[in-house]
């Protein structure tokens, strides 16, 4: 019995390769989110975390700032706290810190701890204040 076999040229050989890859490891299309979707569930992961004495979590508190996705799927996270001398100075930049990076997608998550502008309760979402009775 004789067996057949294929001809391909160089290109399709190659694609063959890049097909068969894609199969078995997944294309990095299929599971690539756009910046903002992974902003989202960033910010998703921020709720989860709370100042310890207020029970608002700190992305409704106000206390996040900014959010940065970069092309290499790092995050970059600006912050503040409610004052300068609040106790959980050391711990709460840790956590957001933390809860970022435990974001699928994200391969690198650091927070910049600033006071300007300072905390203010305007800063809070509408539910917050509406929680902690500032409306």
């Amino acid at each position: 019995m004789r067996r057949k076999t294929e001809t391909r040229t160089k290109e399709s050989h190659e694609d063959w390769h890049e097909d068969m890859n894609d199969q078995v490891n997944g294309s990095q299309d299929d599971h690539e989110i756009s910046k903002d979707d992974l902003e989202l569930q960033v910010i998703e992961a921020l709720k989860t975390v709370y100042d310890p004495e207020i029970p608002i979590n700190i992305y409704d508190l106000g206390l996040i700032y900014e959010i940065r996705v970069r092309d290499d799927r790092s995050v970059h996270i600006t912050m503040t706290l409610t004052a300068p001398n609040c106790p959980a100075a050391e711990m709460l930049p840790q956590q957001v810190e933390q809860a970022a990076a435990m974001v699928p997608d994200v391969l690198d998550a650091r927070v910049q701890l600033t006071f300007d502008p300072p905390f203010t309760p305007e800063m809070m979402s509408e539910e917050a204040r509406l929680t902690l009775g500032f409306m």
